[in-house]
């Protein structure tokens, strides 16, 4: 007979720990799970104020009532569990909040919060972000000018730009165009349309981080990027114009500081080349100075041992010096008139030096010396005939 068959006995169930053999209890099969249920259920309905069990079906249906509502609890706490774990990528940076309070910073890895008591946020601490701008702003000289910008940033504090300012991008955007149009309205329009653009980037960069920093946005600016400025449209072409002569004047300027880097050099050059050129006259006439007094001294002790001699010996020197520096030479014959001679090799090398008339260059030297001769024996002759008179 089958243990769960009428007239069986209760006694032959075999996962009844009651159970008697030999007048004793077996608790050496599996644990009833029912009854596991009911403790629970008569524990929850002590803690929440329920009654005690009545009939025996009674009984039943609560005990399976309370299985159900211990399995969905464990199920509920599961999902409750599995919802608090997440991954933070290396880029990223977790802000933590605990019942809205500040609570930690976390890093890359994965992590476990609480679900509905704690509350993250994700910030990327490493993307370089962007803004772009553009805007009509009044220079300093009464100018309007059109000048687009990008705001190139990133996040440097995770926990300021979650909890100190509401919107951090809305206020970047509102601070970028008060630092701009305070920068631009500080400088010229030649600065903001041309050479002074850079700067401008730079000016704009340092008092954008500075309103940042007041307002604890936890933003980094990176760079500040200001793109080509441009004019109104209706004088544009008056602008165009200015330019086009400021690029001429650059170019005049660099060919003149071209020109004056060549010629300064060269003058430079000549000037220290007639420098030196006085320099080695001076060392010679020095040399030479030195030299003739040497020579004096030289002389005057000569002189001092025979004077008849030395006088004689500086005469001839000197007409020797005069005689060969002379074209002409006048000759005293006795008993007549002076006579003129003309040297012709002296003739011919000053004619060769000062390159005289080309109706004598083309003459024939010897013809030319021929009539010279004739023409003196003549003279000579002459004069002959007058002395014996």
């Amino acid at each position: 007979m089958a243990w769960n068959e009428p007239g069986g006995g209760d006694n032959k169930d075999p996962w009844n720990s009651n159970n008697n053999n030999n007048g004793g209890n077996r608790n050496d099969g599996p644990p009833d799970l029912d009854e596991a249920f009911k403790k629970l259920q008569d524990k929850l309905n002590g803690m929440f104020g329920g009654g005690g069990s009545g009939s025996g079906g009674g009984s039943g249906s609560a005990d399976i009532s309370g299985s159900f509502i211990v399995l969905v609890l464990g199920i509920i706490a599961i999902i409750w569990g599995a919802m608090g774990i997440y991954q933070v990528d290396e880029k990223d940076r977790a802000v933590v909040l605990r019942f809205g309070k500040y609570m930690d910073t976390l890093g890359p890895g994965l992590h476990w919060n609480p679900p509905l008591v704690d509350n993250k946020f994700i910030v990327n601490i490493t993307e370089e972000r962007q803004y772009p701008s553009r805007g009509l702003m009044l220079t300093k000289d009464e100018n309007i000018v059109e000048l687009p910008l990008t705001v190139q940033y990133n996040i440097a504090d995770p926990k300021a730009f979650v909890l100190n300012v509401k919107n951090p991008e809305l206020s970047l955007q509102q601070a970028s165009d008060s630092a701009l149009r305070h920068v631009v309205g500080s400088s010229r329009l030649d600065d903001v349309v041309s050479v002074g653009r850079e700067q401008i980037g730079v000016d704009v960069q340092v008092r954008l981080q500075e309103y940042l920093d007041s307002y604890g946005t936890g933003i980094q600016v990176v760079k500040i990027n200001i793109q080509e400025a441009k004019p109104p449209t209706e004088v544009k072409e008056a602008y165009d114009d200015v330019i086009k002569a400021r690029e001429d004047q650059e170019r005049l300027i660099n060919e003149a500081q071209a020109y004056s880097n060549g010629i300064i050099p060269e003058s430079r050059g000549k000037a220290q080349r007639i420098i030196e050129e006085a320099s080695g006259y001076k060392a010679k006439v020095i040399v030479e100075a030195k030299g003739e007094a040497t020579r004096f001294e030289n002389l005057l002790t000569e002189y001092k041992k025979a004077p008849e001699v030395t006088r004689e010996r500086l005469y001839l020197d000197a007409v020797q010096d005069v005689m060969s520096k002379s074209s002409k030479v006048l000759v005293d014959i006795e008993g007549g008139n002076n006579m003129m001679y003309l040297p012709l090799d002296k003739l011919v090398q000053q004619r060769n030096e000062s390159d005289v008339a080309p109706t004598v260059s083309g003459m024939n030297i010897s013809d030319i010396a021929d009539e010279v001769i004739k023409k003196l024996r003549r003279d000579q002759s002459a004069n002959r005939s007058r002395g014996t008179r």
